[in-house]
């Protein structure tokens, strides 16, 4: 009996005619494809989510500046600025789910900032989003390995079908693709993760990218942290709010698969100067040019002269 999918249409119906959530469909779709006992594809998962930790624990309690110097200690900064306001008249903005999810995140990209493992999830440059919400959602609901691990298999799903059908890539389709996939992919892992129904996960995962849809890809000197690492931060909460239109029965007038394909078209109007070449944009700004020149890139006179960069 197949589990393929190619979008969130056959999962949907995947999901109707076994009466499964999407997780274990996709967990289904994963024994097949790599031809894996469950045993293995769940061990495989756990590895993914111990990966997370490991990355979140790096940049909360053992911060470092990266060698560019534009990142490090800013996820212990969140979380102190928290703990003080806690037991305080007026504390923070948001509230301890918000707060934790944006650190994890934080967390996860200082981590990756300085050459620590992190899981590329669903990459490198979006990988703070979804350890945020599912780690964030796993300590304030006190929630089961199972109930992370599914979280996680949901955004696999989601992932598999936006890779299938657009693309993950930033050089593609700008940081749309990527931090904007990544708000998808843990939208739908809340919604789940929380009880939500099939279809209120793509719903969730509909309205996160729809949010992020024509984000640039301009990071300062090509290195993924500004504004990688903080976008990641406010992407958990586009997915966290996402995930509470969605389960409160609010509907997405444009569904799941057809946003995939804006998100796509949007892309491939894009200029190559905002996919990740650093060559517009925040990258372009008189601060993003001094680092530039700190790092030792050559000038964009230069560039634009040898027109290493196609149109």
């Amino acid at each position: 009996m197949s589990y393929i999918f190619k979008n969130s249409i056959d999962l949907l119906k995947l999901c109707k005619k076994h009466r499964k959530p999407i997780s274990e469909i996709v967990i289904h779709y994963e024994m097949e494809v790599s031809d894996s006992s469950r045993r293995e594809v769940l061990d495989k998962m756990r590895k993914v989510a111990s990966v997370m930790k490991e990355a979140i624990n790096g940049g909360m309690f053992e911060p470092k500046k990266s060698l560019s110097g534009m990142s490090g200690g800013s996820a212990q900064k969140l979380m102190k600025y928290f703990q003080k306001k806690q037991n305080k008249k007026h504390g923070t903005l948001l509230n301890e789910l918000a707060i934790r999810a944006m650190t994890y995140a934080i967390a996860t990209g200082e981590t990756n900032a300085c050459m620590g493992r992190i899981a590329a999830f669903p990459t490198a440059g979006g990988s703070g989003v979804i350890p945020g919400v599912i780690m964030a959602l796993k300590e304030m609901d006190k929630l089961s390995e199972e109930k992370v691990l599914r979280g996680l298999f949901t955004a696999s799903g989601v992932g598999i079908i936006i890779a299938e059908n657009a693309t993950l890539s930033a050089a593609a389709a700008g940081c749309q693709a990527e931090v904007g996939a990544a708000n998808s992919c843990a939208a739908a892992a809340a919604v789940e993760m929380r009880g939500g129904s099939p279809e209120q996960a793509f719903t969730a995962a509909a309205m996160a990218m729809k949010s992020a849809l024509g984000l640039a890809c301009d990071p300062l000197g090509g290195l993924v942290e500004v504004p990688c690492i903080k976008r990641n931060a406010l992407g958990t909460q586009h997915a966290l709010g996402a995930a509470d239109l969605a389960l409160s029965g609010i509907v997405s007038f444009i569904p799941f698969d057809e946003v995939v394909e804006a998100m796509w078209n949007i892309g491939k109007l894009m200029s190559p100067k905002i996919r990740e070449t650093a060559l517009g944009g925040l990258a372009v700004t008189p601060t993003g040019m001094k680092i530039r020149a700190k790092l030792g890139l050559p000038s964009l006179k230069k560039i634009t002269e040898n027109q290493t960069v196609s149109p």
